[in-house]
């Protein structure tokens, strides 16, 4: 069954659509990120153009993040204080994106840019987050603990100035990082499609030291507010964003969150931080690939409008 999407201008298969949804809302919900940088790979990979799937798929991350955030506030593992600070980086750094964005393209080349950030970022970040968790689940095996700090000692970005109290994340830590932090985010939501969760994620763990279980709360927080705010300004800016796609991968993004929070509970947080490792690392080598090898049809035709 096909369905015609208007602005992509392109018909699609609705079933491979809706499981591309279902699979990247079951995988939000599990690891606590927006799952852009997973849907937005996939729709390129099914011909999308690049323009309209980094636009829709934040558009996608929206409606996951939230089902996901929801679960996490009720059980109470969502900091709404760090949350916010955060979110106020956040639409900082999403406007300047939206605008980065639309200069790209008006130069001809958003389409190698998307690729190339997506190939550095992912697989950055998923080796380094396979690496560390392997050594955790070594760690674990052997049954031994892990080498803590003590509550005396901190590294550069606990002597930063303008400190705050985050009481559910248990930490006293300068606003400036966290402001930062959600700035990069932002930027990165704009011009990938990305909640940008799996580079929040990681760094609220290891450079903020925030436990895990409210991380993944939290870090759906803040990618509610941002990839709604850019996909308001990409759809009245660039014109990028198809409605019926996004609404066929909302529906099924919704649905496999909820699914994804239950399994997700059930497991280690070294377990969570290795499959999204590996996840990570497997769609930037997918796109690594696609950039070397030559394609079948070398030149294309294109109407331009």
């Amino acid at each position: 069954m096909t369905i015609y999407l208007p602005i992509a201008e392109l018909s699609v298969n609705i079933f491979i659509i809706l499981g591309m949804g279902a699979a990247v809302g079951f995988l939000s919900g599990m690891f606590g990120v927006g799952g852009g940088f997973l849907i937005t790979p996939l729709l390129i990979f099914y011909n999308i153009p690049p323009v309209v799937a980094v636009a829709t798929g934040a558009n996608q991350v929206v409606a996951s993040s939230v089902s996901g955030a929801i679960t996490h506030f009720r059980r109470g593992s969502l900091d709404m204080k760090l949350g916010t600070v955060l979110l106020i980086g956040g639409l900082a750094g999403a406007s300047i994106g939206v605008g980065i964005f639309s200069w790209l393209r008006r130069l001809g080349q958003l389409d190698l840019i998307i690729s190339l950030l997506y190939v550095v970022f992912l697989g950055t970040v998923g080796g380094l987050m396979l690496a560390e968790s392997l050594r955790a689940l070594r760690r674990a095996a052997r049954n031994e603990t892990a080498p803590l700090k003590r509550p005396g000692q901190h590294n550069w970005v606990h002597r930063l100035p303008f400190k705050m109290r985050f009481k559910k994340s248990k930490i006293y830590l300068s606003v400036i990082p966290i402001l930062a932090l959600g700035f990069a985010i932002g930027i990165l939501t704009s011009i990938m499609g990305v909640g940008g969760g799996f580079i929040m994620v990681p760094a609220m763990i290891y450079l903020l030291r925030i436990p895990t279980n409210v991380v993944v709360g939290t870090s759906l927080f803040q990618i509610i507010f941002t990839t709604a705010y850019t996909t308001i300004v990409q759809a009245a800016t660039n014109y990028s964003v198809d409605i019926v796609l996004a609404f066929i991968l909302m529906v099924a993004g919704v649905i496999g969150a909820q699914y994804g929070v239950r399994v997700g509970q059930k497991l280690r947080g070294e377990q969570l931080r290795a499959l999204l490792g590996l996840l990570v690392l497997a769609v930037g080598v997918r796109l690594a690939i696609e950039l070397v090898v030559p394609p079948e049809d070398i030149y294309s035709i294109a109407i331009g409008g």
